[in-house]
């Protein structure tokens, strides 16, 4: 990879940190939503998780074994503000602290992400991402934040997958807080959701102690071409990367999340299919949502196969057998290449990939080791994918792993294993796995052997 290129590992706080109702932190939709008989795989919750709160320095020191430079992680809103707005808990505080303080003096570089999923219950209930004040519930808590650790903190992202947390936690219900709203409510929720990054990431440049680099962190479904020295192909797997679907399923849109934020409009296309159901968008709204950003961050994990037909781009029907991942996820290490060259192509802006990785069925072998030669060969593929792409070009910043160690996977809730690390959760022993030694030498040599 080009020199700087920046190599590190992903997580979030609910999936994590455990310690759920410890120290004055406020429940979460999350916390809310596991309880409830049937959502959660097994009646798994967050609750303990990987008790990172209590374990951190364990978990540190892995980092620094592994040679791993740069750590995504996202902050509890409700450990810092139970209520979301209102009054501070400092033991929350004094927690990132700590974290931080730990992480920088092994040689870390936190990366922040404001919001992974977990709204404060008590914002929820006074309508969450439904109601207008949600923007300044937000930029208050990125204040916060900022004015709390940027005196060390440099590296900030506001939202991780709204597609996510919009889509399958208001709308299909599958994540917390449960919901099924349709179009018109969903949509505002989004605006609403857009409008919020904007006023964080002006109150974040306000209260900055130095200079701050903030991104944001969309997901989606890449595209590649069937074949890739056709220009057809090409072409139409990037119309097909940029398309807005049906208002059905509006949410799993690139363009939607993405043109707002990066280039200061929504997408034509959008606005005439989605008209009907469209909350009202004024012009200071969008120069409030295109703020200067320093670079985005974009979580790929697969692709589709498109061609162009005789009706224009079409998706081409995987094989029988098509290999897949452990939870069923295709396994298309193309979209590492051409997902990042027409993402920078269309917003012009350094891009991390922010997540990638794999659920396995990992196990503790008879030697006591995790052996996963499964993943191995999928980041293999992918990150030499990933560094076709640098090589030819494409501004790529830097790759986040996702992630660091087995962890709380939301609705499947232990099932899904995706670390570098194997979490026995009877007893919270961590057990690096032949993929996390894989990696550090990956990082070791940038690269090279890819």
């Amino acid at each position: 990879m080009k020199k700087g290129f920046v190599w590190g590992v992903a997580s979030a706080s609910y999936q994590v940190e455990g310690a759920a109702f410890e120290d004055g932190r406020g429940r979460s939709v999350w916390d809310d939503f596991a309880e409830r008989p049937g959502k959660v795989y097994s009646g798994h919750t967050g609750e303990v998780a990987c008790d990172q709160y209590h374990r951190y320095e364990e978990d540190v020191a892995i980092l620094k074994r592994l040679g791993i430079p740069a750590y995504r992680m996202s902050i509890s809103w409700s450990r810092l503000l139970p209520d979301g707005e209102g009054a501070v808990n400092q033991r929350g505080i004094d927690f990132y602290n700590r974290l931080f303080d730990s992480l920088l003096a092994n040689g870390i570089t936190p990366y922040i992400t404001l919001y992974h999923w977990d709204l404060p219950s008590a914002l929820f209930h006074q309508g969450g991402w439904m109601n207008e004040k949600c923007v300044d519930w937000f930029r208050n808590y990125a204040r916060l934040v900022v004015e709390s650790f940027s005196d060390r903190v440099t590296h900030y992202m506001t939202f991780n997958e709204p597609q996510c947390f919009i889509g399958m936690g208001m709308g299909s219900g599958e994540h917390a807080p449960g919901l099924t709203h349709g179009a018109r409510d969903t949509l505002l929720m989004a605006h609403n959701v857009m409008k919020a990054h904007g006023a964080a990431v002006l109150a974040m440049r306000e209260a900055a102690k130095q200079p701050i680099q903030i991104g944001y962190a969309p997901t989606g479904t890449m595209a590649y071409p069937h074949d890739p020295n056709s220009q057809a192909d090409i072409q139409a797997a990037k119309d097909y990367l940029f398309r807005n679907p049906d208002p059905e399923a509006w949410y799993w849109n690139v363009p939607w999340w993405s043109d707002p934020v990066f280039l200061g409009h929504y997408p034509e296309e959008g606005l005439r299919l989605y008209h009907p159901y469209l909350p009202k968008i004024t012009q200071a709204d969008l120069d409030l949502i295109h703020q200067p950003l320093d670079f985005m961050g974009e979580n790929i994990y697969n692709g589709h196969e498109v061609r162009m037909g005789d009706q224009g781009p079409e998706y081409v029907e995987r094989y029988p057998g098509f290999p897949r991942t452990a939870n069923y996820w295709p396994i298309t290490p193309e979209c590492l290449y051409w997902g990042p060259k027409f993402l920078c192509e269309r917003y012009q802006l350094p891009l991390y990939i922010t997540e990638n990785g794999l659920c396995c069925a990992d196990a503790i072998a008879l030697d006591g080791q995790v052996h996963d030669p499964e993943r191995i060969d999928f980041l293999a593929r992918y990150l030499g994918a990933l560094k076709r792409a640098v090589n030819d070009g494409v501004q790529v910043a830097g790759y986040f792993q996702w992630s660091l160690s087995d962890n709380f996977e939301w609705a499947k809730g232990y099932n899904d294993r995706f670390g570098l690390v194997f979490v026995d959760y009877r007893d919270q022993r961590r057990i690096i796995k032949d993929s996390g030694y894989w990696y550090s030498k990956i990082i070791a040599e940038n690269g090279a052997s890819l």
